[in-house]
């Protein structure tokens, strides 16, 4: 077995772990089943990578997060780590071959959605795999009790049949106390050990306003706060319209839903990495699985459906542990919507059942036939040809999977794949024997390493043009050859899927579980009742409120939050504020600087004093803000 800390030096040019990890990873190498929850930011994947590169064999990574498994895998293999993953929307030879590879080949993680534990091919190539380690990553997703069950998950339990000798390792940001006990139980705890990080984020202000016109008390915390940030908001033309206005008020915005093309998402989204793009506004398909640690400000426009989501989405502000703000936006209509979400996210059996047959007839798929069957799924031109509200399509999709009926995925864009199934002698020879191809054949070799053992993402305009031929002319080839078995070519897709789990039934046998339907509403009301508690509240510091809601106690009021500045504004003497403005007055007469450089210059006052002076001379119109360059300066 090799040392921990030279794997974390080798491969992540790390002298040290963050706090916890450790003891996750050795606790991982005794062989013990272990759940760690730790906040978002801790270094979750390292703590089942690093265990993995430490023992020969395989580590099987369980996520439903297809985004970050693709950016996981680029990473490692980066790294010269041999990495894979299988997910809906890959094609079938696709999938065939990267189960080849780990099992023959020397790989080292095997990422996989959920939903393909289900398949017997799954099972059947894992079982024959030397595989180290379990990983099941967003294990909330499991338990009845998590504000984000899904049914796939359910599935992984099965798995532990196949590795009965393995160790699991279920890793989580947010958990309840019997959500914990629950992820145990899913997954056949044995001789189960829990790790936690305290839920507490130190570094990170949790404020909640309630506030009539939001948009415009959005654009004066953009003014007043600088550095990138993360507007939440709760449907798509939502997300459109408060990124308009923005922009139109010159703060640098994108938008980002799952309703938006791959391309234009990901192009969206590196922008807002990149810095390029300041502020990004998205429903709460964004953030998850995204590395950006140096985000000030994360602010939700409507009251989120449970307090596991908001901590997670709030959390995704000040990874890198500086100063930052989770602020929650609420007005009187948010109660409404809620509860009127509820109905819409638990559709009538008999709306279900109609939906189901209405997708069998749009497939033009036959009763009993379909099973294992993937199709390109339109939702827009499924509910207007059928009357449906997407909604409720979507909401019932998740009840339909859980009794193992049909799976749904999201747009992925999967990028043009290419594999030589010629060896290299016998490939030389139809070279030879085919000298108009030669050609595009050699710009293939040159382009796509490994292009002999697996499936190797390739873009036509480019091959094409070392090849000397039209892009066209290209895409007319693949096909021939192909036909002629020389190569395994799968398109580019960046399209919904729907999965048929099982053969399509008669809708009036559909069975699906009312009672579990019943206590899924029933949760969802509680969740519900405890934001609005957590919303309402007045008189409580909101960090302990969230530490609370965890079963965690804590001593002291965080000092920073809406509820504490308060108190902290009684403290603040008349004098004190003089001495204080007066600082600040003699610091910006020379130059303007940013909020943070103000506090590291000023470090004789306790830096909560300093931010209530700041801000209040911001109020009252003594300071002035850049919006350019970011930047404080006095007012003339």
């Amino acid at each position: 077995m090799e040392n921990i800390a030279d794997i974390l030096k080798t491969y992540w040019g790390f002298n040290a772990f963050r706090p916890l990890q450790e003891e996750i990873i050795h606790s991982v190498l005794e062989g013990t089943d272990t759940l760690a929850l730790m906040p978002t930011g801790g270094g979750k994947s390292l703590c089942y990578q690093v265990p993995a590169l430490a023992r020969e064999g395989i580590c099987i990574v369980v996520t439903p997060l297809i985004a970050l498994m693709k950016d996981q895998v680029e990473q490692l293999r980066r790294k010269g780590i041999k990495a894979a993953a299988v997910f809906s929307g890959m094609h079938a030879r696709e999938i065939d071959a990267v189960f080849d590879n780990c099992i023959y080949g020397p790989y080292k993680f095997l990422y996989l959605s959920p939903e393909r534990l289900k398949t017997a091919l799954a099972r059947e190539r894992i079982s024959r795999m030397k595989v180290n380690l379990l990983a099941v990553d967003e294990a909330h997703c499991i338990s009845h009790w998590g504000y984000d069950f899904r049914p796939a998950y359910l599935e992984i339990a099965g798995l532990r049949e196949l590795l009965r000798e393995v160790p699991v390792l279920a890793l989580t940001a947010t958990a309840t106390g019997e959500v914990e006990e629950d992820i145990q139980k899913q997954l056949r705890f044995r001789n189960g050990r829990v790790l936690r990080k305290s839920f507490a984020r130190e570094n990170l202000a949790y404020l909640v306003l309630p506030e009539e016109g939001k948009q415009e008390r959005l654009l004066k915390i953009l003014r007043r706060q600088e550095g990138s940030g993360i507007v939440y908001a709760r449907n798509r033309r939502q997300t459109e319209e408060i990124a308009a206005f923005l922009r139109k008020h010159r703060v640098p915005a994108a938008f980002y839903h799952a309703g938006m093309p791959m391309r234009k998402r990901e192009a969206a989204q590196d922008s807002w990495i990149q810095a390029k793009t300041r502020v990004m506004v998205a429903t709460n398909a964004f953030g998850m699985g995204i590395d950006k640690p140096d985000v000030r400000l994360v602010v939700h426009m409507d009251l989120p459906e449970s307090l596991e989501a908001y901590y997670q989405e709030a959390g995704r502000a000040g990874r890198d542990g500086k100063k930052s703000y989770a602020v929650l936006l609420h007005s009187p209509a948010d109660e409404r919507k809620l509860l009127e979400n509820v109905d819409i996210s638990y559709p009538a059996l008999e709306e279900i059942r109609n939906i189901y047959q209405a997708l069998g007839n749009y497939f033009q798929l036959a009763t009993g036939a379909g099973e294992g069957l993937s199709f390109d799924f339109d939702i827009g031109e499924f509910c207007r040809r059928y009357d449906f509200y997407a909604m409720k399509v979507l909401n019932a999709f998740r009840f339909l999977e859980k009794d193992n009926y049909l799976s749904f995925s999201e747009g992925v864009f999967l990028p043009s794949r290419i594999k030589l199934l010629l060896d290299k002698e016998a490939l030389y020879k139809f070279q030879v024997a085919h000298a108009d191809y030669d050609a595009v054949l050699k710009a293939i070799l040159r382009s796509c390493g490994g292009v002999f053992d697996f499936y190797v993402p390739f873009d036509e305009k480019l091959i094409a043009r070392r090849a000397g031929m039209l892009q066209e002319e290209f895409q007319r080839t693949l096909p021939w050859l192909a036909k002629r078995g020389v190569v395994s070519y799968i398109p580019k897709t960046d399209k919904p899927q729907v999965t048929y789990l099982s053969s399509r039934a008669d809708a009036g046998n559909l069975y699906l579980d009312t009672v579990f339907l019943r206590e899924r509403k029933n949760r969802h009301l509680e969740n519900i009742h405890a934001v609005l508690e957590y919303a309402g509240e007045t008189g409580r510091c909101r960090s302990k409120m969230l530490l609370s809601y965890f079963k965690e106690s804590a001593a002291e009021n965080c000092g920073i939050c809406d509820y504490c500045l308060k108190l902290n504004r009684r403290d603040v003497t008349e004098a004190e504020f003089v001495a204080i403005k007066a600082a600040i007055e003699a610091v910006l007469q020379k130059k303007a600087l940013s909020r943070q450089e103000l506090l590291e210059q000023l470090t004789e006052f306790p830096e909560i004093k300093l931010l209530f002076v700041i801000r209040t001379l911001l109020d009252d119109g003594q300071l002035l803000k850049n919006e350019d360059e970011d930047r404080l300066y006095l007012a003339t």
